[in-house]
């Protein structure tokens, strides 16, 4: 790759390795790199060895979302998702051990996939893009068995309730839906823009992350970074942040976000939601 697309080369999605010592990032280019952590982590380490061990082309388009099962890097681009073995990764070997696509309403439709993540009640894997709707795939056939319908935009994000068997959505239509993954039904919808203390019209109404740890529910985007109690479905804070937020997680007590307005990771205790900054 050359110094002029590196200019322009954007990261869309990573992704670690089950035995967390491989780090792998999908580019706006359709490739993914694979780091390996302890040569890029170790006190020693030289430019060298923070250099990809492995870089080699996954899809025709960007790589917008990576996911780690035990045994398989799921990568997805423009309408097809493709598994790639870790064991066969770090041997330096890229043959697809798979390429599935989802049952789009047209054989034109190529919309990008956004996010994935893994049912793992009934062993399935979830996407949502560019459609609006929601695949799921029968991760030990390949079969894609069910769409999940409602979203009137593109779907950015999603999360998985795994107590109350619930699958979580947010979308450029400023909703996050929330599904029984056993009927498919769409349970509640939430339009965070709606709310007051949450809205910014300045910057729109879509949502562009959420997390959830059953009880609670983290989503922001266009409207501010708030936590809501699913109980009630009310947002219960809204964190006074200037600018969108693309990632947020609950790790133990505390409340983790990433915007992009700064180079800087948020972070926020669950008791006092006290912010401190992380600039980089």
């Amino acid at each position: 790759m050359g110094p002029t697309e590196l200019l322009h080369m954007s990261v869309f999605s990573q992704s670690f390795s089950p035995c967390g010592r491989f780090l792998a990032a999908g580019n706006n280019y359709g490739e993914i790199a694979v780091f390996s952590l302890s040569a890029a982590l170790s006190p020693d380490a030289t430019d060298m060895s923070k250099k990809p061990i492995l870089t080699f082309t996954a899809h025709k388009g960007p790589v917008f979302s990576l996911l780690s099962t035990d045994t398989h890097l799921l990568s997805a681009g423009n309408g097809e998702i493709s598994a790639w073995s870790w064991a066969e990764l770090t041997k330096r070997t890229t043959k697809a051990a798979w390429t599935r696509r989802p049952n789009y309403k047209t054989s034109l439709e190529i919309p990008e996939i956004n996010d994935m993540i893994i049912n793992p009640k009934d062993n399935s894997l979830v996407v949502g893009g560019g459609d609006n709707d929601i695949h799921i795939m029968d991760l030990e056939s390949g079969v894609f068995k069910s769409v999940l319908q409602g979203h009137t935009d593109y779907i950015h994000c999603l999360a998985f309730r795994e107590r109350e068997g619930e699958i979580l959505s947010g979308g450029e239509d400023g909703a996050v839906r929330m599904w029984d993954s056993r009927t498919g039904q769409s349970v509640h919808c939430i339009e965070v823009f709606n709310y007051e203390e949450c809205a910014r019209p300045q910057f729109g109404k879509w949502i562009s992350c959420l997390t959830t740890d059953s009880d609670w529910m983290l989503c922001g985007g266009g409207p501010s970074l708030s936590l809501w109690h699913l109980r009630s479905l009310s947002p219960t804070s809204v964190f006074p942040l200037p600018g969108c937020q693309r990632q947020a997680a609950f790790h133990q007590d505390l409340v983790l976000t990433v915007g992009g307005s700064s180079h800087e990771i948020d972070v926020f205790t669950n008791l006092s939601y006290r912010a401190f900054s992380l600039s980089f």
